[in-house]
């Protein structure tokens, strides 16, 4: 089993570098673990504290959680991923089953961030953005699937997204084996690490 970390700042790109590499690779031989499924459930506060909550903090994190899941996979069991819902902030009652499979991604912004999460990872990423960039991004996600408006996207962009991203994300790109600039456009990039993982799957 293959174990990838693919980490990078809020809008850079992850996602589709994800994607892109899923496409490349034999159907079935990828999993792909989110750490936003592993945010902290915070059902217990009122709603107007939980939309409050600093979710570019890796307390916001539950990364022993997050560990567990990938050891379990690692030995060969499924688990029943958590499901997060931005919208009301908590998990959902229900859960998403991951099967083991030869090539396993987990995909985050702070996942370099932890030491013993970095631990399990054979292969680690950094999807690099100009922050311009992502804030073009973050605004059209935020607002068309999270449902918030622009002065709200604004206002957490400048109170926690940015300045955690320098405090933290930013300087776990010095543990990646990989950065690729601006994540999917990145047709190099991709095409080497989906080189990588071909020849794992080969043995």
């Amino acid at each position: 089993m293959l174990i990838i970390g693919i980490a990078g700042g809020t809008g850079s790109g992850k996602t589709t570098v994800v994607r892109k590499i899923i496409e490349k690779l034999p159907k079935g031989e990828v999993a792909v673990l989110s750490q936003d499924s592993y945010y902290r459930d915070n059902s217990h506060l009122p709603l107007e504290e939980r939309q409050k909550i600093n979710f570019d903090h890796p307390s916001a994190i539950e990364f022993e959680y997050l560990i567990e899941h990938i050891k379990s996979l690692k030995a060969g069991k499924a688990i029943q991923e958590p499901i997060y819902s931005y919208l009301t902030c908590t998990r959902a009652d229900s859960t998403k089953q991951i099967n083991p499979r030869k090539v396993i991604i987990v995909e985050g912004i702070l996942i370099l961030t932890n030491e013993k999460l970095r631990d399990l990872f054979d292969l680690k990423i950094f999807v690099f953005a100009d922050d311009d960039d992502r804030l073009g991004r973050v605004l059209k996600r935020d607002i068309v699937d999270r449902g918030r408006t622009v002065e709200k996207v604004l206002e957490r962009y400048e109170n926690s997204v940015k300045p955690m991203h320098n405090q933290f994300i930013e300087p776990s790109k010095k543990y990646a084996d990989l950065i690729i600039p601006q994540g999917g456009h990145n047709k190099a990039g991709i095409e080497a690490l989906v080189s990588v993982v071909e020849k794992h799957l080969k043995y």
